[in-house]
């Protein structure tokens, strides 16, 4: 099968690449780099089948580059994914989430693609009332990212009726593992993994009972490799364990791995932070055959020593 993968040079995206092109795929990917790493995807340079473009999602020969790769599928992963820089920010945010979103489906739809996935983002579901959170959950906006995330839901749904483009999207919960960048709208794993491994001060906000959903991101990879084919058309699937992990436990397991002193400094907890979060992947399972494989201590282990490894 042909692929595009835009933010592919990304965390996740390459990750995404190096398993489409280990399965005997051929890839290109579609990046600007201004958060991926060229280095990411040494691997998938050096060997055959793959290609990068160093391009923005919003630029019209995007249309012409995808005409001439002619992809079965496109995964869309390329984004703005800063809540506070949507915030700060709301127009650039809407530039490159819409617009961009919809530059990628138009060339997608005259490339004749087969299929769209479409990396989506809890933060759709804004306080959820039940955690872990279903797949039908109502969705509740609560910053521009999350409005414009959901806008790209909208145009992928316009898009199946108006022109037959298929899609699935897939909501992401807190994705780590190695290739994450410790530095920018980083996850908070690489941010303790880092600070650890350099014997640098940690914080932890509030009384460390936050939790979230931490899924190992080859088990996002997979997801997005099962939703390529038949399944899941239309639909939305959430990507996470249903398993909640407070600040400080994580913090705990981090500093086990590491060899590190489990001794974070505390920080009154900030603005807007959701107390709680964790999404329900059982329909997934029934979607895509899909469900999370890696456990947490697991993934935190291979995350720190990759980590250390650099």
């Amino acid at each position: 099968m042909r692929l595009l993968v835009t933010g592919g040079a990304g965390f996740i995206g390459s990750t995404l690449v190096d398993r489409l092109l280990a399965d005997g795929h051929e890839v290109a990917v579609v990046d600007d780099l201004s958060s991926g790493d060229r280095d990411n995807l040494s691997a998938a340079a050096a060997g055959p089948g793959f290609r990068l473009h160093e391009m923005d999602i919003r630029n019209p020969a995007l249309n012409g580059l995808m005409a001439e790769w002619r992809p079965e599928v496109v995964c869309h992963l390329a984004a703005q994914i800063s809540v506070r820089a949507s915030v700060a920010d709301p127009v650039f945010d809407a530039r490159l989430n819409v617009e961009g979103t919809v530059n990628v489906l138009e060339s997608a739809r005259a490339a004749g693609a087969r299929k769209v996935l479409y990396a989506s983002s809890v933060a759709v579901y804004g306080r959820p009332a039940v955690i872990p959170v279903p797949g039908d959950a109502v969705t509740d906006a609560r910053s521009p990212y999350a409005a414009s995330k959901l806008s790209g839901e909208v145009y992928l749904s316009m898009y199946r009726a108006l022109h037959g483009l298929d899609y699935t999207t897939l909501v992401l919960s807190n994705v780590f593992g190695p290739r994450q960048s410790p530095v920018g709208e980083a996850g908070v794993v690489s941010i303790f993994t880092d600070a650890l491994l350099r014997g640098e001060p940690t914080v932890v906000y509030g009384d460390g009972s936050q939790t979230r959903d931490y899924i190992y991101v080859d088990d996002v990879v997979d997801g997005f490799v099962r939703a390529c084919g038949q399944r899941g058309g239309g639909g939305r699937f959430n990507l996470g364990t249903g398993v909640q992990t407070t600040d400080r436990e994580l913090h705990s397991l981090i500093a086990a791995a590491a060899g590190a002193p489990d001794r974070p400094r505390s920080e009154p907890a900030r603005l807007g932070d959701l107390p709680a979060m964790a999404v329900d992947p059982a329909p997934a399972l029934a979607g895509l055959g899909w469900r999370p494989r890696t456990d947490l201590l697991t993934g935190l282990k291979a995350t720190v020593e990759w980590a250390r490894s650099r």
